[in-house]
């Protein structure tokens, strides 16, 4: 599939990889300001960071949102097929042809930024010439140094679960992580917050309190948990009665509950209970513990009487979330696998050692782990691991045994090619 978005910025502003170095954002501020400064009279604001779970968050917020009749713009990362999946547009993926006509009038002001300043430049430039009531903004990494960072006064700021990953541009410690993460919030703006580690929670804490950010935090000011086959969220003046997630996993809940504690705080919109249960209950994202139920790639499987599930988790705690969601299973559960170079394979592969039978490793399309390093090291962590040299090779692999649970995961990248075989 030919992505000729993609190809014009990589044109104009060199590769994506490696955005968000160097931590300056002058230049962007200036090449916003040539556009008219779209990032100072945009509609509200939620701007979300975090280490997992923003995605799911942001699309529980927009489900919300959209179901009580709101116009709602969203720029999140990453996207699985096409770039212009990031940028959602009044409820509407953004057309190739427009994107690309934003992006080069970007690249006639300044072709001097990264391509991830310019994704974020032509995002705000799309939401301030069509009308919205709600942007949802996602980080791309970090946070306080993020390109995403330059909007002065949001109607909120999310902070989703910290955990180890972007390690050598971020920091090597939890604290270090969440002082970027935490640099989201602004003064006089309520700062939502999910369950963290208490070594991140008390660098949030303190920034908050340095900016002068009032803080709502899960297990304090809110919580979220099921009740009997119900979702509950309880905020200091309001309970919600809802349905659980569409999308599997405890971790759902818990995105879920940080969406509706944010949209039941203190900001200008209201909605009614039937907004949130419809949201809850709607919202869809691809490859969150996804089950493939009617394409090519999982037919070998499904023959067996078994299942594929596929996954975008790539790092540590996004893989315990899957452990956790996975539950048991009367056959084999074969994780197939693959890695990016940069993400830290080895604290992935232990995290996902308890609940796999064994492990095929797989090459990504781009900066992957070696599929035998990657089968090393899962040896080492006491699985029957091995290699294939694709996808559809390590399905034909699972396939010879009888009823086997099989769980795609380890990148973004994967997750997509899973889809893509799949015909999903």
């Amino acid at each position: 599939m030919t992505d000729a978005a993609l190809q014009r910025l990589t044109e104009l502003f060199g590769p994506e990889f490696g955005h968000g170095k160097p931590f300056d954002l002058t230049k962007l501020h200036q090449v916003l300001a040539a556009l008219g400064s779209p990032h100072e009279h945009v509609p509200p604001v939620i701007h979300v960071a975090g280490t997992n779970g923003k995605g799911s968050t942001i699309a529980f917020m927009r489900a919300i949102a959209q179901s009580a009749g709101l116009r709602v713009h969203a720029f999140t990362k990453p996207h699985l097929f096409q770039l212009r999946e990031r940028f959602v547009v009044a409820g509407e993926v953004v057309s190739e042809g427009r994107l690309i006509s934003v992006v080069e009038r970007i690249a006639a002001i300044s072709r001097d930024i990264t391509q991830f300043d310019a994704q974020v430049a032509a995002a705000l430039t799309l939401f301030d010439e069509t009308h919205a009531d709600l942007i949802l903004l996602e980080t791309g990494m970090g946070g306080r140094h993020d390109s995403t960072n330059v909007v002065p006064r949001p109607a909120a700021s999310v902070i989703t679960p910290i955990g180890l990953d972007h390690q050598d541009a971020l920091g090597e410690t939890l604290a270090e992580i969440a002082a970027h993460k935490a640099g989201i919030l602004k003064r006089s703006s309520p700062g939502f917050v999910a369950r963290q580690h208490p070594e991140a929670m008390a660098v949030i804490e303190a920034e908050a309190a340095r900016v002068g950010a009032p803080l709502f935090r899960c297990g304090a000011e809110w919580d979220a948990y099921e009740s009997r086959g119900r979702l509950v969220v309880q905020s200091e003046t309001r309970l919600l009665d809802l349905p659980l997630p569409a999308l599997r996993g405890r971790h759902q809940i818990d995105n879920a509950g940080l969406a509706c504690a944010t949209l039941l705080g203190p900001q200008r919109f209201t909605f009614a209970d039937d907004a949130f249960a419809a949201g809850v209950a709607n919202a869809q994202l691809p490859a969150r513990l996804q089950p493939l139920t009617r394409g090519a790639l999982s037919a070998q499987i499904r023959a067996r009487g078994g299942q594929v599930l596929v996954d975008v988790a790539h790092n540590a705690e996004a893989a315990a979330a899957i452990v956790d969601a996975l539950g048991a299973w009367s056959g084999d559960t074969i994780f197939v696998v693959g890695i990016r170079q940069r993400k830290d394979a080895q604290r992935f592969i232990k995290t996902i050692s308890p609940a796999a039978t064994s492990l095929i490793a797989v090459p990504l399309a781009d900066h992957h782990t070696a599929p035998a390093d990657l089968a090393q090291i899962a040896h080492a962590a006491g699985l029957k691991a091995g290699s294939a040299p694709s996808l559809a090779a390590a399905i034909q692999n699972a396939a010879q045994s009888p009823a086997p649970r099989v769980v795609i995961c380890g990148s973004f990248l994967l997750a997509a090619e899973a889809l893509g075989l799949e015909g999903a």
